[in-house]
């Protein structure tokens, strides 16, 4: 009987330690997993990287800033365990009167600065390639609304028309469609090529994101800002306004495609005719050398 108990006991311990096997594989590779660019249920990582800037962002905050955060509160933890220890009533009767430690003075204040030091360099490095924006293939400028995107491909790119993309609604989803994510005009980019995006705003402040482009940045009305991507992979990613703007800020979700050089060729030629209506003047901008004043 004794002997049956303890082997249900082992056993019960085995699950328990698979079982916590696989919860720590599923957070650690769970960015891995998942091909598509978009949140999965059960996600603890960020999603799959897709752009030069997403990877370098994943190798500083997987690489630098986790070890530290882990070495640091595994220190902290160190440290409580030795107070509770040694400075205890039992152990420590008499309390010390001790008010300053030069040498640990001296270390609390230069180990931080030297981990702040540690984590600026790569920080910059990352900001610095965030910001630059590389000569440009393409450029589309994106309007943010209450409670919709707009985009807008310049005429000199062989675009020259504007589209707006709003959010399928529940009842309107078709099988291959993502609650709260998909939309009914998708912006199409070409991959492998450097897209400069201008970003503004019409109304409020709204924050265009996209997680596995690596990018985000804030649509401000009356200002044009800009970031940049390289799609390495063909396929759909999804982001979403990333402000409090209003009372339909869950709603205006973020959806590009990307297609093959050729199928974005084919895209454009049938959106310029699609989208030809919505023309309100032509939109002419070209690479890096975007004029602020330019048409809304």
């Amino acid at each position: 009987m004794t002997f049956a108990r303890a082997a249900l006991r082992q056993l019960e311990s085995l699950r328990l330690r698979a079982r916590l096997a696989t919860l720590l594989a599923g957070a650690l590779f769970s960015g891995a997993a998942y091909a598509d660019g978009h949140p999965t249920p059960g996600q603890m990582s960020f999603q799959e990287a897709v752009t030069p800037i997403a990877h370098e962002m994943h190798i500083f905050h997987n690489w630098i800033l986790l070890p530290i955060i882990i070495g640091i509160s595994l220190l902290v933890l160190a440290l409580l365990l030795l107070v509770v220890y040694r400075y205890n009533e039992s152990a420590n009767p008499t309390a010390s009167r001790t008010t300053h430690h030069t040498g640990l003075e001296v270390a609390w204040t230069v180990l931080p600065v030297m981990i702040l030091v540690v984590i600026a360099i790569p920080s910059f490095r990352l900001l610095t390639h965030q910001l630059v924006v590389p000569p440009a293939d393409l450029t589309v400028k994106v309007t943010g609304k209450q409670w919709y995107w707009s985009y807008g491909y310049p005429a000199d790119q062989g675009g020259g028309f504007e589209f707006d993309s709003a959010l399928i609604p529940e009842k309107d989803l078709k099988p291959g469609d993502i609650r709260l994510l998909s939309v009914d005009n998708e912006a199409v980019v070409p991959v492998g090529k450097v897209v400069h995006v201008l970003v503004t705003s019409d109304d409020v402040i709204h924050s265009f994101t996209i997680p596995a482009f690596g990018i985000r940045i804030d649509a401000v009305p009356g200002r044009m800002n800009e970031t940049w991507f390289k799609a390495e992979r063909e396929g759909m990613y999804y982001g979403q306004c990333s402000k409090l703007c209003g009372k339909d800020h869950a709603f205006m979700p973020i959806s590009f495609r990307v297609v093959s050089p050729e199928a974005y060729a084919t895209w454009l030629a049938d959106a310029k005719k699609k989208f030809a209506s919505n023309e309100t003047g032509p939109v002419r901008f070209a690479g890096n050398e975007t004029p602020v004043a330019m048409q809304q």
